[in-house]
């Protein structure tokens, strides 16, 4: 082939770009973001609407049936649902597959903005949320505690939640247990009684004094200013000193009929970190952004932090995604060198340590072309490319160990390295472009898989095309440009020349060895061809019929064993927050001093992403897998220490099983 031919008379160049290739993908490795889970693109939008004290049925008719009317009429949507409750509303938009998610975001929002006019206008803004992965599942999530104030560990929440939403790998950050700081004022009901003042006029006060004036600004000949009218609260004193009513020359001021201090809101959310009380810092990973990285600033920003803080103060942090990221990563690197290894120790036996090197260099220089490649296409590293790259090990060295053994055949026969390089790729393109194709054509459909799950596994089909198609690359270019500059044969003796010759023009008859006995055996098996089809069709059928009756049948993903497991509360009812945080600590207490159990994360309230009636949920960290127990042993005593508990439904589940 001439592409073939020219890269062979112009050997510097292709070594050039062999050490560009291979600096590039280094490149790329390091600077590729890295993530546990795709963040594939889930075509669900929904619009909640936040009406305090609505009843459910007016919900329904004034937020829902309005809403409804406008959506309806976006095009593409799978399925529509609604979801009316007290204090508001949501409508749940379910879009096909591969749906252009941001000009879906687009429409919906066109369409809410006309059904604002439909709803009452004491409604809050309603807002349109997507559904993210990365919101499912924080890839940090910081636990605050300490024998301090509950305003101490406020303001660090606060601080550091600042501080990590300025990184830019950072989508959003939660803060769970944490209440709003309000200001409070006590009205003494005698000194408002004995100045002729009443709750109605109090009230009226503050709200007209808590506005913010926009007051434009003043021009004259001297220039322009702006003009600013003090009219927001901003502290006690403000309220404190602020005039009520003149009686006569005196003026009654706030303070002469009040008291103002500073508090929080009631609770809404609950956190404890193994049955102590504590705030949650959950950080959101931002879209294709690298965790470890990311991870490592946060970190930065706390060792900073912690300086400032009080030494009673702790941080935990009870799930952090790096982890298990830098575990994949060291697995996959793991793999790559135990297969250069065994190829090494292969290739050696037959053909010599060069022709080993040669095939051996097809393997790291595959991977890095392949990364590089779909780093061009902005894909992250994340466990579906990985698995994708530890599969390829095995199948992108059949090219390279084809061209080199086909070449030391030829040197073996006398033939300078640059045309027996040059011959054997020539003489093995097409088979080996046959063999690749062939190959690639199989996961071409895994590539085109409709639905969530395909845009899931996707990536899979996507790698194994990248680093096969650069193995042959590897196999027709590089591999024999390299051959043709530090090849040699590793076939010396003068019966394993004779073997090859006898092979390639000669009669097999003569060959000897293993070879000759395959040789034999093969002549045996094709006298009789229907026996060896037969045997072929019996095989198939027995392996299907065992299949069948002793399989274990098929599931999604394997049951593979986790690291940390969770707890779903749940709970029917008007339940407070008390009341849910007394029935999240009942299963929390059986829970708390298990050995096996590092962290137990504790969570009442606070907007759970899970059912409906999700009261709470516990996060479990396990100690060493090497350690404990399985994982489902460790969630099934759970489930029968708290199987006396009524009124609640306790579900336990891990990455990839559900228990109830």
């Amino acid at each position: 082939m001439q592409i073939i031919e020219s890269a062979m008379s112009r050997s510097r160049t292709v070594l050039l770009s062999l050490a560009v290739v291979l600096i590039g993908g280094l490149v790329a490795y390091q600077t590729i973001p890295k993530e546990a889970e795709p963040d594939i693109e889930i075509p669900i939008l929904y619009v909640s609407i936040t009406f305090d004290g609505i009843s459910p049925e007016d919900s329904e008719r004034l937020l829902v049936r309005p809403m409804e009317q406008e959506l309806r009429s976006i095009e593409g949507i799978k399925e529509m649902t609604a979801n009316a409750y007290e204090g508001g509303a949501n409508v749940q938009l379910e879009f096909f597959a591969g749906i252009d998610t941001d000009k879906a975001l687009q429409d919906v929002r066109e369409k809410v903005d006309k059904a604002k006019a439909k709803i009452p206008r004491e409604a809050e803004e309603p807002t349109v949320n997507e559904v993210k992965m990365s919101r499912f599942d924080p890839m940090l999530v910081l636990n605050l505690a300490g024998h301090v104030s509950e305003r101490t560990l406020t303001t660090i929440a606060k601080d550091l939640k600042e501080k990590f939403e300025g990184l830019s790998g950072v989508l959003e950050v939660n803060l769970v247990g944490v209440r709003e700081e309000l200001m409070e004022v006590v009205v003494d009901p005698l000194a408002m009684e004995s100045y002729g003042l009443d709750q109605a006029q109090i009230i009226s006060f503050i709200s007209l004094n808590n506005r913010l004036v926009a007051a434009g600004s003043l021009q004259s000949s001297e220039g322009r200013f702006p003009v600013k009218v003090p009219g927001v609260v901003e502290s006690p004193e403000d309220v404190l000193n602020m005039p009520i009513k003149a009686v006569g020359e005196r003026v009654v001021h706030f303070k002469d009929i009040a008291q103002v201090r500073r508090t929080y809101k009631d609770a809404e959310s609950y956190a404890r970190l193994n049955g102590k009380k504590a705030l949650a810092i959950e950080v959101v990973q931002r879209s294709g952004a690298n965790v470890i990285d990311t991870i490592d600033a946060v970190n930065a920003i706390v060792d900073e932090e912690r300086g400032y803080w009080p030494a009673e103060v702790e941080i935990v942090a009870s799930r952090d995604k790096s982890k298990d990221v830098h575990n994949m990563l060291t697995e996959l690197q793991n793999s790559v060198l135990v297969a250069v290894l065994l190829v090494f120790i292969v290739i050696i036996g037959i053909l010599g340590i060069r022709s080993a090197l040669l095939v051996g260099v097809a393997i790291p220089g595959s991977f890095l072309m392949g990364i590089l490649i779909i780093g061009a296409f902005g894909i992250t590293i994340n466990m579906m490319v990985l698995f994708a790259l530890i599969m390829a090990v095995g199948m992108l060295v059949d090219g390279a160990i084809v061209v080199t053994e086909m070449a030391d055949r030829r040197l073996a026969e006398g033939e300078s390295r640059h045309d027996a390089y040059s011959r054997a790729a020539i003489r093995m393109a097409w088979p080996i472009i046959a063999s690749t194709c062939t190959t690639l054509a199989a996961f071409v459909p895994l590539a085109l898989w409709p639905g969530i799950s395909g845009e899931f596994m996707k990536y899979l089909p996507i790698t194994l095309i990248a680093v096969l198609s650069a193995s042959l690359i590897m196999a027709l270019l590089f591999v024999p440009t390299l051959g043709s500059i530090f090849g040699k044969t590793g076939a010396t003796t003068a019966e394993a020349r004779r073997n090859l010759a006898a092979a390639e023009t000669g009669d097999l008859d003569d060959v000897t060895g293993v070879t000759g006995r395959y040789v034999q055996f093969l002549k045996r098996s094709l006298r009789h061809p229907w026996r060896n089809v037969a045997a072929v069709v019996v095989l198939l059928i027995v392996v299907y019929a065992m299949f069948i009756g002793l399989g274990r049948g098929v599931e999604y993903f394997p049951d593979v064993e986790q690291p940390f497991g969770m707890v779903d509360i749940r709970a029917r009812g008007d339940l407070s927050t008390d009341e849910k945080d007394f029935l999240v600590r009942q299963v929390e207490q059986r829970v708390l001093g298990m050995p096996e159990i590092e962290f137990v994360y504790a969570k009442t309230g606070g907007g759970n992403r899970g059912a409906e009636d999700q009261i709470g949920s516990l996060t479990l960290n396990y100690i060493e897998w090497d350690q404990r127990r399985k994982a489902d042993d460790i969630l099934a005593e759970i489930r029968d220490r708290t199987s006396d508990l009524v009124g609640i439904i306790i579900e336990t589940r891990n990455r990839t099983r559900v228990h109830r």
